[in-house]
């Protein structure tokens, strides 16, 4: 059989690449989108590919560097930090959230002591979603954790703990919160120690307080603050105070440190065998992204192709970002966008990202 000499490229990879690189061509050109990048990680070789601008005022192009808001893939983060002070027999999923953060959760048929640990990571525990009320939330410059807590708890619970699936990032709150009464420290410390430092993400941490700014290199963030119109104004949304969404969203990020974190998760090098086995029992969702099923802070979604991957998603203002890969790890590619709309060819930017990872997962063989 004849056999490709040492380093050769693969030609089906190359086609890949190809392939990819024009859907992130047409994501700028047809979608209207400020800019796109995006890394493939296939063991110990990487692929960088970008399109557009990281900032419309200079023209600057987005660089493999650059750092972004990575909106609910902070969650995955969060989920494994909690899953690690399990494993030290610290806390348990099956506690209640009364137990540790006694009367928080209270009101309006919301009861902290029917809701545990694994609730609010998989999102069953029928707490309201505190983002869902933007006119409260827009009333404070700043936003403490109780705060979002109290916002949500002004609202009848969305159902019986344990009887339902309902994406809520209060969940990730209170879970934030719990993880800090717990271990004593700030959860962006709990963050930088467990996780951050010791697998050498050095563009990836969770802001202290409100500061608003994204530290090191980074791209500019455009929003259209979900007008769907083509001419809707846009607007600069670097600049944030992520206390809004916090331990459900606030984290700052980059393509290599996404990739990175996700391998080593994926493949079994970050949690124990337990923790592992629960952060991957996933269940049905509904009313959110098409074909997933979701876990503890980690999802899966099934390709039009049938090809099942892992990972998770975020958006926030101006920043939209997929990193899915094998169940292994092993083939991980990371996305983002800095805006968060798309004119035409796509509903929103998520169909951007699914004809992206059809296209690389699929004519690799799922690998």
């Amino acid at each position: 059989m004849h056999q490709r000499a040492a380093h050769q490229p693969d030609p089906t990879v190359v086609d890949s690449h190809a392939a990819f690189q024009q859907i992130l061509n047409q994501a700028v050109s047809q979608g209207g989108l400020p800019g796109i990048f995006a890394e493939i990680r296939d063991g110990d070789e990487r692929w960088f590919g970008t399109a557009g601008v990281a900032d419309t005022a200079t023209g600057r192009k987005r660089s493999p560097q650059d750092r972004f808001r990575i909106g609910s893939i902070s969650k995955t983060f969060v989920a494994t930090v909690m899953l690690q002070l399990t494993a030290e027999g610290r806390l348990s999923l099956d506690d209640t959230v009364e137990r540790w953060l006694p009367g928080v959760v209270r009101g309006h048929n919301h009861d902290g002591s029917q809701v545990t640990i694994r609730m609010l990571l998989n999102h069953t525990s029928g707490i309201f979603s505190c983002t869902d009320d933007q006119e409260a939330l827009n009333r404070h410059e700043t936003h403490s954790p109780e705060l979002l807590v109290q916002i949500a708890m002004a609202h009848p619970a969305t159902f019986v703990p344990g009887s339902n699936w309902a994406y809520s990032n209060t969940n990730y709150v209170v879970a934030g919160m719990i993880i800090e009464r717990v271990s004593g420290r700030a959860l962006a410390d709990e963050i930088t120690e467990r996780i951050t430092r010791p697998i050498g993400l050095t563009g990836t941490y969770l802001p202290h307080g409100s500061d608003p700014t994204i530290h090191g290199p980074h791209s500019r963030h455009y929003t259209k603050l979900f007008r769907t119109e083509p001419d809707a104004p846009v607007h600069d949304a670097t600049e944030f105070d992520s206390t809004m969404v916090w331990a459900a969203g606030g984290m700052i990020s980059s393509l290599n440190d996404l990739n990175q974190f996700f391998g080593a998760l994926l493949g079994g090098r970050i949690l124990p065998p337990d923790q592992q086995r629960d952060m991957f029992t996933t269940l049905p969702t509904h009313r959110w992204i098409s074909n997933a099923t979701y876990g503890l802070g980690v999802s899966s979604v099934t390709l039009p192709g049938g090809e099942t991957i892992w990972g998770m998603g975020g958006a926030l203002f101006g920043s939209w970002s997929y990193t899915y890969g094998t169940r292994d790890g092993k083939h991980m590619t990371t996305v983002n966008v800095n805006g968060d709309w798309v004119n035409s060819g796509w509903d929103d930017p998520i169909g951007v990202f699914t004809d992206l990872l059809q296209t690389k997962f699929s004519r690799l063989g799922d690998t």
